[in-house]
């Protein structure tokens, strides 16, 4: 209820002009107390140390199979097609076991080999105990 009838209450508002002074103020005494020089960094020798040697590659037995199924085992032809005679290729390859360092074979299939050539070079890599077999590929050019 309003008993005082003639007064009209005043809506309170925000004045906003001292508020933009001290901003502003307060702006140019940021600008004038900030320095913009450039620090110099030190120089620091850092120190060296001596890794042990990194683990050696194991070696690779790439063997090339072509198009019309003959076999290459280190760039060398294996004169027959048979299980045996690659196996026997792939052990003279290998060389002498050495602990811990089992030999990679990389097949390099021509695209039109046939699967049994493969399958043939898979299994004298079993005989000749060399179980890890990778297959070389190259990229689609777009």
């Amino acid at each position: 209820m309003n008993f005082q009838r003639g007064k009209m209450r005043e809506e309170p508002e925000i004045n906003l002009i001292p508020m933009i002074d001290v901003l502003l103020v307060i702006l140019i005494f940021l600008m004038i107390t900030t320095t913009y020089s450039k620090f110099s960094g030190m120089e620091i020798n850092l120190p060296t140390a001596d890794a042990p040697a990194t683990k050696e590659q194991p070696t690779e037995i790439n063997v090339a199979v072509t198009a019309a199924g003959d076999v290459l085992v280190n760039k060398t032809p294996v004169g027959a097609r048979q299980v045996e005679a690659i196996a026997t290729a792939l052990k003279r390859a290998a060389g002498a076991p050495v602990e811990g360092k089992e030999p990679v074979v990389i097949i390099s299939a021509d695209a039109k080999a046939t699967h049994q050539s493969v399958i043939d070079v898979m299994q004298a890599a079993q005989q000749a105990s060399l179980s890890h077999i990778s297959f070389a590929t190259q990229q689609n050019k777009q």
